[in-house]
């Protein structure tokens, strides 16, 4: 359908169409998610779904949905600057929505959700298109629609322990992946509220957190070579990753049972990888 149908379906605070079945809908909607055009994309597809999971129109069809979302994490993968990772980034996106939807009330099963997250935690690992406004296409970001859906699945009741270890993994390995450019259109932040998701559940202990901590300092901690590599693409995105977990971790609303003590393993990592910021001679004052 046109353009002009959905807009209109807007226009009408985004009821579900009767002159079609609901099938036809969903399918004409997700392969919107990888339109090229962010109006149709971002300005339609994506609010639709979102919408209409929200509001239960799939709660008696959500392990079908969210199967064809996972599925589509997949379309086009590892492929670079091409047009398939809007496909990707929204599908991640929306399975989060169907994700949250769950976490409100028990639609699916619990080994669903698990299957769910391990099919986002294998792509966002093994996306290569980093980019994130893309000119003339608008946003992929597909780094932050992923950690977007993690911070959702870290609250689902299915994840115990092992598995909130697991996205924490996730997240490191995420921070700590070699990359051409560094990330600078909020993944960091988002990959550090992931992580204060799953802090928030109360069921990791700081010993399983402190080293989880160390080996993201460890990256950060990186001097200078004198080869070809910019020394930055290797500590950069694991500096800016401790500090936006140190920020959001110090003004939480909602903090964890751990914060304090895991404040101060922050500050002593960031104490560490900013050493030759905080030296007695780079400090005093001129006069």
């Amino acid at each position: 359908m046109s353009g002009s149908y959905w807009r209109q379906v807007q226009a009408e605070g985004l009821a579900v169409p009767t002159d079609r079945p609901l099938d036809d809908l969903t399918a004409e909607l997700t392969r919107m998610l990888g339109d090229p055009d962010p109006g149709l994309r971002d300005g339609i597809a994506v609010p639709t779904l979102s919408e209409w999971i929200s509001r239960g129109v799939y709660d008696d069809l959500l392990g079908g949905l969210g199967d064809g979302l996972a599925t589509g994490l997949s379309t086009g993968l590892g492929g670079r600057a091409d047009d398939t990772v809007f496909r990707r980034a929204q599908s991640a996106l929306v399975l989060g929505r169907c994700i949250a939807r769950d976490n409100q009330r028990p639609l699916v099963p619990g080994g669903k959700v698990l299957e769910w997250g391990d099919r986002l935690a294998t792509w966002l690992l093994r996306e290569q298109d980093l980019r994130a406004f893309v000119p003339g296409r608008g946003w992929a970001r597909a780094v932050a629609c992923g950690a977007d859906a993690l911070g959702t699945l870290a609250r689902s009741p299915h994840l115990s322990s092992p598995e909130l270890t697991v996205v924490l993994d996730v997240v490191a390995d995420r921070v700590l992946e070699p990359v051409e450019e560094q990330f600078t259109h909020g993944e960091l932040d988002l990959l550090a509220g992931a992580t204060l998701e799953v802090l928030r559940r109360d069921v990791l202990p700081l010993g399983v957190v402190e080293p989880w901590v160390a080996r993201v300092a460890s990256a950060a901690g990186t001097l200078a070579s004198y080869d070809d590599t910019d020394p930055y693409l290797v500590s950069g995105n694991a500096e800016s990753f401790l500090r936006a977990l140190y920020l959001q971790l110090s003004l939480a609303a909602y903090p964890p049972a751990l914060r304090s003590d895991l404040l101060l393993v922050l500050v002593e990592a960031l104490r560490a990888t900013n050493a030759q910021f905080l030296r007695a001679d780079y400090l005093r004052p001129v006069h």
